[in-house]
Parts: structure tokens; sequence; C-alpha cells
């Protein structure tokens, strides 16, 4: 019976299983997390660059959601500037109602 320790044959399958399981294992990351290059061992430039495009992406993001709330506070003013001219519209045509004056006069 020989062992496996001298079975040069059984030492090459051990190495090859080993190999395939690494490879499996670097596939099922990239599966996993959707990327071709997972980590920094992967690729290491692409990597850096992936990184910071992520950052990018989510710091215009952030922008975008600043802009939009400032966007709805500029629409809600106007629409508040709006009603306060219309309401002073209706004072100053009872304002001037009230004083019995002319049509030339409301127009001063």
């Amino acid at each position: 019976m020989s062992s496996i320790m001298t079975n040069s044959a059984a030492l090459t399958a051990l190495q090859s299983l080993n190999n395939t399981n690494k490879q499996l294992e670097t596939t099922q990351s990239r599966i996993s997390t959707g990327y071709r290059v997972a980590t920094a061992s992967d690729n290491a430039a692409y990597w850096s660059i992936a990184t910071s495009m992520k950052s990018d992406n989510k710091a215009l993001s952030a922008v975008q959601d600043s802009l939009g709330l400032g966007a709805g506070k500029v629409d809600t003013a106007y629409t508040a500037i709006n009603d306060v001219k219309d309401q002073v519209d209706l004072i100053k045509t009872k304002l001037v109602t009230a004083r019995g004056a002319s049509q030339e006069d409301q127009q001063k």
C-alpha cells in the first residue's frame, strides 16, 4: 500500500483540486458582490478606480437629494410670497374702496 505522501499522482491531483477550489472561491466572491474586481487583490488599479467612482457616485447622490430639498423649499416660499401678495392686493383694494377713492387714485 502506497502512502499519499509518496504517491506523486495523488499529490498532483490534490494540488489540482486545491487550485480549482481557490479559483471557485474567487469566482463565487465575484458573483456574490456583482463586481468584476471585488477586492484590491483582484486588480489593485481597477479596484482603486472603482472605489473612487462609487464614492463620487454616493456624493453626487447626496448632492442631488439636497438640491431636491432646496427646490421644495423654494417652491414653498414662492407659493407663500404669492399668497402674501394676493392678500396685500386685497387689503389695498378694500382700503381704496373704504376711502371712496376714484379709479385714478387706485393707480397711484
